[in-house]
């Protein structure tokens, strides 16, 4: 604005300079404060050009820029100055002085559109940026929030999952996939911490209770074995006292031996130290060659052994379904006092199922979750007598697991018994011509 009022003033001064008389500098004034809507005033030391009233309002030129002052100047000098009147429109002016005519051009013009229109802008601008900034605030306060609640949950979590309480979940009310992934990653290693503990806890409780039974099975026949052995050593003893000693002796070492055994088959099972080695084998010809194993001692009893089953062919460990049978067979002699056990054997689609079934005295509803674990024993009395250790239901649950099958269950008290499992089936193999 200032560059443009020091151009127009510089070249109404050229004009003047070319009418050296009063008359023609007035024309000019008029003329151009009308056409161009200036305000035109000269000031010479003589007098003084204004626009005429009617061409535009009386304007007090020395009182806006200090005339007097620039007569003092001996060089060509421009000053601006700003009108802004209570109740009228505002100016901007600049009075050049030009020694060569002793001549000071005044001009004053209002603001152009342009101003206005950048004033404002520059209004709007700085509200927009103080909205901009009120928002900016709101905005952080608010991601502050949505970003540190969410934290502060998880971290609680956390707290409360290294101080062992391992209940709850964390809930995150976030739309931020960051942030429920967060959440929903660290229930699980909580729901994984909480169920290992629960397994650890669950182990110790069961290697406590295991380690108590196996010493209490152990020491009561190494407590028979000495006492029979220290009986041997009794002087005035005959024959048939010895005899029996021995025999008792010799019953107590086969039964520990027996207990190690069992143990060891269930440690090899449980750490995968033997592997299941599975083939293709006649199940028949195995069921036949336990019955006959076992015959002998339900016969003893006065039991009917039944196992005439159809031929079929399975693919399993074949020694390790024998230790399963005679286990289950074995099992179901020593608990039936009358009657018959039996050995059923049936094709269901890609499975061979085998049963045992018992006439004998069964299993209470409250013993047949527990029936599988070591040690545990129904009749802990006739257990013993039978020479049992406890541990095979337990050997026949861990082989069968091993082989990817599990072992049922279904008794009534005082009607029987029956147990049964699948293995694979496998077609008949083709005879090898010789």
């Amino acid at each position: 604005m200032q560059e443009t009022l020091h151009d127009q003033a510089d070249r109404i001064a050229v004009q003047a300079e070319q009418e050296p008389g009063p008359a023609g500098r007035g024309r000019i004034v008029d003329n151009l404060t009308e056409l161009q809507d200036l305000h035109v005033s000269l000031v010479t030391p003589d007098t003084t050009y204004r626009p005429s009233p009617q061409t535009a309002p009386p304007f007090p030129a020395d009182t806006l820029v200090e005339v007097s002052a620039l007569r003092n100047m001996t060089e060509e000098t421009v000053r601006f100055a700003r009108h802004d009147p209570d109740d009228g429109q505002q100016f901007f002016l600049a009075a050049l002085y030009r020694p060569s005519a002793n001549l000071i051009v005044q001009v004053g013009q209002p603001p152009p559109p342009l101003y206005s229109l950048a004033q404002r802008s520059q209004v709007v601008l700085v509200l927009g940026m103080i909205l901009a900034l009120v928002l900016a605030l709101i905005g952080s306060f608010i991601a502050a929030y949505q970003v540190t609640t969410p934290l502060t949950r998880i971290s609680e979590t956390a707290r409360r999952v290294a101080d062992g309480k391992l209940t709850g979940k964390i809930q995150v009310e976030s739309r931020a996939a960051e942030f429920q992934d967060l959440a929903e990653s660290l229930n699980r290693a909580s729901d994984t911490f909480r169920e290992k503990i629960e397994e650890l806890e669950r182990m110790t409780r069961l290697q406590s209770e295991f380690i108590g039974n196996v010493s209490h099975e152990v020491r009561n026949p190494i407590f028979s074995i000495s006492g029979y052995l220290e009986a041997l050593g009794t002087p005035g003893l005959d024959d048939e006292q010895r005899k029996m000693y021995s025999e008792k002796a010799l019953t107590n070492l086969n039964r520990l031996q027996n207990l190690f055994n069992d143990l060891i088959d269930i440690a090899r099972l449980e750490y995968k130290e033997d592997l299941i080695n599975r083939s293709v084998f006649d199940l028949k010809d195995l069921v036949d060659e336990v019955a006959e194993m076992l015959r002998p001692k339900a016969e003893e009893k006065g039991l009917d052994l039944e196992a005439d089953v159809s031929r079929f062919f399975v693919h399993a460990d074949r020694s390790r379904v024998r230790q399963v049978l005679t286990n289950l067979i074995e099992n179901g002699i020593a608990y039936t006092g009358g009657g018959s056990v039996r050995c059923r054997v049936q094709r269901r689609l890609d499975k061979v199922r085998v049963e045992v079934v018992d006439t004998g005295q069964g299993i209470d509803e409250d013993h047949l979750d527990r029936i599988f674990e070591r040690f545990y024993r129904v009749d802990p009395d006739r257990s013993r007598e039978s020479g049992g250790t406890g541990l095979g239901l337990s050997i026949v649950k861990q082989i069968l697991q091993a082989h990817g099958e599990d072992i049922h269950v279904e008794s009534t008290k005082g009607r029987g018994t029956r147990f049964w499992f699948e293995l694979p089936y496998e077609p008949e193999p083709e005879a090898v011509e010789a």
